[in-house]
């Protein structure tokens, strides 16, 4: 943010310096990752284009099974080197009810919308021959599951995460962290963090593993001690259209508490460079028709 004393020429040639940098930046192109891995990017769709998920998954504990599905999600290239996402997700809370976890892990099955997910994707630092990219990617739980039935958490939470990126031939590496915060009784406050190696076998399969590692997030969530997993993961690209996609991941801890996490789901990518445009209409026929990207 600007200081209110800041000179006026001061504060244009500031301007003049940001917007270059926006330019600059919003020329490169990256490969992209996210879902269906646990361990995210710093590498926002491209100015003017699109990306639609349907997916559901599930990440449980001995504590307690949280599922999530049927969601959606949707990104938006909204800005050079910037997106705007936002996730609406159905789900179950399934608490064990076995005393070991009270004061937690207890309580009937309930199925409902949960919380909702806003969030922005702003890419920092472009890669460079030895220098990865990095960007954030701030999001914001919004309470729109009911707290009663543990469907959301009944306030405002956040994920301030900070990822880095790095191609090099058909071989991505991804990696970074961040910090949950959770201010509403029963949880906690965690930092994670997770490191993805990718590999594209074709021009339809591409696999990838992950270590993805969480602290203790509260007796009133499903992971109520701290776990590390490895998760196993890929893509299948339609042939008729590559930006068409079937996602897929499972994993389950190897340290701390015993802990499955599992993604399934179908993607879609469009935008403004189209060669079909009848997209709209064809989106949930055939997907897209773009360039190849993630």
């Amino acid at each position: 943010m600007f200081s209110a004393g800041l000179p006026t020429r001061a504060l244009g040639h500031r301007i003049r310096f940001v917007l270059l940098l926006i330019v600059v930046f919003g020329t490169i192109r990256s490969w992209a990752q996210g879902p269906p891995y646990q361990t995210d990017d710093p590498v926002p769709v491209d100015l003017h284009h699109y990306e639609f998920y349907v997916f559901g998954g599930v990440d449980g504990t001995t504590a307690e099974i949280d599922s999530t599905g049927p969601a959606f999600e949707f990104n938006w290239g909204a800005i050079p080197r910037a997106q705007i996402h936002v996730i609406l997700p159905w789900g179950v809370v399934a608490p064990s009810n076995n005393p070991v976890y009270l004061p937690g892990g207890t309580g009937p099955t309930h199925f409902g919308l949960t919380d909702m997910e806003l969030g922005a994707k702003i890419a920092w630092i472009k890669e460079g021959k030895r220098m990865p990219q990095i960007g954030s990617f701030t999001m914001f739980e919004m309470p729109t599951g009911n707290y009663g039935k543990g469907l959301g958490v009944g306030k405002v939470w956040y994920k301030l995460p900070l990822w880095l990126q790095k191609n090099e031939g058909k071989w991505l590496f991804d990696g970074g962290g961040g910090y949950q915060v959770v201010p509403q009784t029963g949880y906690r406050n965690f930092p994670y963090t997770g490191w993805l190696v990718k590999r594209e076998l074709s021009e339809q399969w591409e696999l990838g593993t992950e270590v993805f590692a969480h602290g203790r997030e509260g007796y009133a969530a499903a992971q109520t001690e701290a776990s590390t997993m490895i998760d196993v993961g890929g893509y299948y690209h339609f042939k008729k259209n590559p930006n068409k996609q079937f996602l897929f991941c499972y994993g389950h801890s190897i340290a701390g508490q015993t802990e499955n996490y599992a993604y399934v789901g179908m993607y879609w990518t469009w935008g403004k460079d189209d060669k079909d445009k009848n997209n709209a209409r064809n989106f949930f026929l055939s997907g897209p028709a773009t360039d190849r990207g993630l």
